[in-house]
């Protein structure tokens, strides 16, 4: 392999085994709570719906801090490195307070607005011991985001190994409470999930304490805002995603219970190969932002070029197992006949869909760490917009199926506009500081400085 090749795979690999244990712990956790019946899962889904809406404003922090402090660390300049990681921990703890009193004060009006009944109150119940928890969740995102800033990727698997771990422990000994234990249910499971939080962070923060370096002296401001102003395109990518994902929901299930089902069971296994598009996505900000620190143009066209290489051969790669395995892998979920057709019908048509949006995750990661990130946004808004257009369009005269080729039709508009409104990236990321210009730090020393 050749150029930054081996760079983004090395860096990518972590990422995705993170995000993979992830979904696993989760659709474990979710088969002990389908045990409690329909109340209990109705609660855990909204907790996750509300904790994914308030992932987009935590991302515009924590994806923030990556870009400036791999900016800050690729220009050599440790001391903005360090005000970086100080202002991040700031803008992590006023985030906390912003979203986790008001949710917690106002837990039982935010479950009644979306269930009622035992469903509404055991919601309430996951809230209260969810959001004063918040910070966990806000703060390990601010710490993985800095290890990975300075080109760790590894370390951040481990911790969210370690958290997955103990989740699965965890939450049948609270949910079930078997022997001498309690049944808690729906609260074992909220109690299961801050527990395993909790010990990760812990181990987390004695690690970036062996690794610190104090931030100069003087204020935090400008920091801060170049966080935000790096973050917010991410932050508004992940909410516009998950708007329209919920849109698209609405429009399967006007073709009945067996779509919205096979959609659902489809979409769970399409997780797994497209987490590996966000890996490379993650890789390419890193890299990105490294390259914009040290002023490498050049360098950053190469990386684009790799970047997609990579992308095109993965979405190549997943398009080809999900027509080919979309039997086999539907059966592993659903063995009624309705739902497993729809999926089936998904995954297949699906292929079409995985090159292009490989191609648009993995590119972006290099337009926002580079300074494209506004046009890149709108890039995507308008895609998004076509997509859901063109599936209602298409709905029409080929029933379920339209709504697949509109997510197609999605992703290679929004390719498309990508190359036509991001054109050349500028070499410095949004929010950037003018660089104290010294030697690049090689990256077996930037954890040296990361704070």
């Amino acid at each position: 392999m050749r150029g930054h090749l081996p760079r983004l795979i090395g860096l990518a690999g972590p990422v995705y085994g993170e995000l993979l244990s992830g979904v696993v712990a989760s659709v474990i956790g979710t088969f002990w709570v389908a045990g409690l019946g329909g109340s209990a899962v109705a609660a855990v889904t909204l907790a996750g719906t509300v904790e994914n809406l308030l992932l987009g404003l935590v991302l515009v922090v924590s994806s923030g801090t990556t870009v400036r402090l791999a900016h800050a660390l690729g220009a050599g300049d440790p001391a903005a490195a360090g005000r970086t990681a100080r202002a991040a921990w700031r803008l992590c703890t006023v985030g906390t307070l912003l979203l986790a009193v008001p949710g917690f004060l106002l837990r039982e009006h935010l479950a009644g607005v979306f269930l009622d009944g035992a469903a509404a109150g055991l919601a309430a119940d996951w809230f209260a011991v969810a959001f004063p928890a918040f910070g966990l969740f806000f703060g390990q995102r601010v710490a993985d985001e800095l290890f990975k800033g300075a080109g760790d990727t590894r370390t951040p698997l481990r911790t969210a190994l370690l958290a997955n771990a103990l989740l699965l422990l965890l939450d049948p000994l609270l949910i079930l409470g078997p022997g001498p234990l309690p049944a808690l249910g729906v609260t074992g499971a909220a109690l299961a999930l801050t527990l395993s939080r909790a010990a990760a962070f812990a181990v987390t923060l004695l690690l970036r304490r062996r690794r610190r370096m104090p931030a100069p002296p003087g204020g935090t401001g400008p920091a801060m805002r170049g966080i935000v102003a790096a973050g917010a395109p991410f932050g508004l990518d992940f909410t516009a995603r998950m708007g329209v994902g919920t849109a698209q929901l609405g429009l399967v299930a006007a073709f009945g219970v067996p779509a919205v089902a096979g959609y659902g069971v489809g979409y769970r296994a399409l997780l797994i190969v497209t987490m590996a598009f966000y890996a490379v996505r993650q890789a390419a900000v890193i890299e990105s932002a490294r390259l914009a620190g040290v002023g490498d143009t050049a360098a950053l066209r190469t990386l684009g070029r790799d970047t997609a290489r990579l992308a095109a051969a993965l979405g190549a790669g997943a398009a080809v197992l999900c027509a080919a395995l979309a039997v086999p892998v539907t059966a592993l979920f659903t063995d009624d006949p309705a739902v497993a057709g729809e999926s089936v019908g998904f995954l297949r048509m699906a292929g079409l869909y995985l090159l292009p949006y490989a191609l648009v995750v993995a590119l972006g990661g290099v337009y926002q760490a580079s300074g494209g990130g506004r046009p890149l946004v709108v890039a995507v808004l308008l895609g998004l917009g076509l997509q859901l257009g063109a599936g209602a369009a298409l709905s029409g005269p080929l029933g379920v199926d339209g709504l697949w080729a509109g997510m197609t039709v999605g992703a290679v508009a929004q390719l498309a506009l990508m190359r036509l409104l991001v054109g050349r990236r500028p070499a410095a990321p949004a929010g950037a500081e003018r660089p104290v210009r010294g030697p690049a730090m090689p990256a077996g020393r930037a954890l040296e400085t990361a704070d």
